[in-house]
């Protein structure tokens, strides 16, 4: 199918004339998202020998990602996940979904090193912990990568299996947060590591009196930032950054020397009619690990760290108003045209 083809849906985006295919998935589209940014990024992975692999390896290919670290096996098939959005009995929205991983596949005997060697940043999910398998193989890679000099950027992307239980979780993930460098969590995905019932609360507590002063407003839930003291049982002596995303309304940063937020803007309306922001978070994570790799003082500078955080907002904000995750990765000139028309000059 014609990528331009989803333009043609724009009035049917919850009623497609057809089935269609995407190939892709969190980790590829945050690689091909840095790449439409202005950086390098190559994918390091295993699919099938078949047609959905081919897809997958040939769009990256397009899309200037290196693909020299996957690796094809004819014995497995490429993971798909065949999704069918209907409506049940009582009118809600509902998908059939059925997953076949081949990808869990990949050994530590298969990574390549040359591609870990050149890496700056070494990205990846949790969904990879999801697989006993693909753990062992992880690890190496993080070893690997480290000893390389390269920054370990832990995206936790929690899949659905993982939102059942904050223990297990936690568990789940302890080994690798406490070996990466950077973290990226939603503000969904902290509250949930935390206490989300105790979040849910606080947003949810109207105070009996208006704030006047600037102080006390702040203090409410629209201009919430978690403090230090909230973070401190995923914080570990190794993070040099601790990044909570909350869609494109705000960032919050936390590094051994400061803590703040970068402010964007809120989250466009779901509708047939307006936006897509199935990659609206890649595009925010890709925006974060574009300016890491090409300026250096931000872990030491707070106002650069600002400066740049405000580009991963405006590359979050572009996604979600073109249809189709990685057809709306914005180029580097364009999101850096958006943040200077919603920020002033001296935010620049």
């Amino acid at each position: 199918m014609h990528p331009d083809k989803y333009s043609t849906w724009k009035m049917l985006q919850w009623d497609p004339p057809e089935f269609g295919r995407a190939p892709g998935g969190p980790p590829s589209n945050v690689a091909i998202s840095h790449v439409r940014l202005g950086g390098r990024a190559a994918f390091m992975g295993k699919v099938g020998e078949d047609e959905f692999g081919d897809e997958l390896v040939l769009m990256m290919n397009k899309e200037r990602v290196q693909t020299r670290g996957v690796k094809f096996d004819e014995t497995v098939k490429t993971g798909c996940t065949y999704m069918k959005v209907k409506f049940d009995e009582n009118g809600k929205l509902k998908m059939e979904t059925v997953k076949e991983s081949a990808e869990d596949s990949l050994l530590s005997s298969e990574l390549n090193l040359a591609v870990l060697k050149e890496a700056r940043i070494f990205h990846f999910n949790s969904e990879v912990l999801t697989s006993p398998s693909m753990r062992s193989t992880l690890f190496k890679a993080i070893a690997w990568s480290k000893k390389f000099g390269g920054l370990i950027f832990f995206d936790l992307n929690l899949p659905l299996p993982l939102w059942r239980s904050r223990d297990k979780t936690r568990e789940v993930i302890k080994k690798a947060w406490n070996k990466a460098d950077i973290i990226e969590v939603s503000r969904q995905e902290l509250e949930f590591l935390l206490d989300e019932e105790y979040y849910e609360r606080k947003r949810n507590y109207r105070p009996q009196y208006y704030a006047e002063s600037f102080d006390q407003t702040k203090k409410r839930r629209d201009y919430y930032h978690y403090t230090r003291e909230e973070i401190s049982p995923l914080w570990h002596d190794g993070l040099k950054f601790l990044f909570v995303t909350d869609g494109t309304l705000r960032i919050h940063y936390y590094t051994p020397l400061f803590d703040g937020v970068v402010v964007g803007t809120e989250d466009v309306l779901i509708t047939p009619f307006t936006c897509d922001r199935t990659g609206s978070g890649d595009a925010v994570v890709a925006g974060i690990t574009r300016k890491l790799t090409t300026y250096p003082e931000m872990f030491e500078n707070q106002d650069v760290l600002e400066r740049q955080l405000r580009f991963a907002v405006a590359a979050g904000i572009i996604s979600q108003w073109t249809i189709g995750a990685v057809r709306g990765f914005p180029t580097e000139s364009a999101t850096q045209n958006l943040k200077e028309q919603v920020y002033v000059p001296s935010m620049w």
